[in-house]
């Protein structure tokens, strides 16, 4: 009897000394499992919050003051534009009409179409009013020279902003044109300064100039 009593006493000591261990192990087990969750989230909150900062800029935008005045839709916008070739493209912007009938004055209109991959410098109707107008309407009535002048504004390969940061560059006309600046502020042969630039058509990308170039 008293060795019957003797087991039952162990064993009670035996589990009383277990159940707090098994306790403490099952508390212990229930706070990893309900952590892991919480440590989850702030690492996926943590990738929302960092992705957007992440994303890639670009640059292939047209940029400067006078894009602002470039309709929204339609065969004048840039959307419009990018579907035209330079010419055509020009010709549905307002602000290039005088560059758009010098153009056709000088029979350049298909030769600008159908080239690949070109660079048109444009100047907007306020750069052709700063030349006086005896001198102007002088060189649209003389083709050889209108055509001079309107080549140099040509460069056979489609230039990016980077390119011009520091650039110089041969021209339809055989010419040299040099571009420099940074970001959104771009100028050509030091005097004329880019208001609409990195503007696409199907065969070209456009810079719009404040200033006509004159070959040198």
């Amino acid at each position: 009897m008293n060795s019957i009593k003797i087991r039952r006493t162990a064993i009670a000591v035996a589990a009383a000394t277990v159940l707090p261990f098994s306790l403490a192990a099952c508390s212990d087990s229930g706070g990893d499992t309900k952590a892991a969750p919480t440590a989850a989230a702030r690492d996926e909150a943590k990738t929302q919050t960092s992705t957007p900062s992440e994303a890639p800029m670009t640059d292939d935008q047209p940029f400067g003051p006078a894009c602002a005045g470039v309709p929204k839709e339609g065969a004048g916008s840039f959307d419009g534009m990018a579907k035209d070739p330079v010419a055509t493209a020009a010709s549905n912007n307002p602000a290039l009409s005088t560059l758009v009938t010098a153009v056709k004055k000088a029979g350049l209109v298909d030769t600008l179409n159908n080239a690949e991959d070109i660079t048109v410098f444009a100047p907007t109707n306020d750069a052709f009013a700063k030349i006086p107008k005896a001198d102007l309407d002088k060189v649209l009535a003389d083709k050889a020279t209108l055509t001079k002048i309107l080549t140099y504004h040509v460069v056979g390969q489609r230039l990016t902003p980077k390119q011009l940061e520091n650039g110089s560059f041969e021209t339809l006309q055989k010419g040299m044109i040099t571009t420099k600046g940074s970001g959104e502020d771009y100028t050509v042969n030091d005097t004329s300064k880019v208001v609409c630039g990195n503007v696409k058509t199907a065969n070209a990308n456009v810079y719009i100039v404040d200033t006509v170039l004159m070959p040198k």
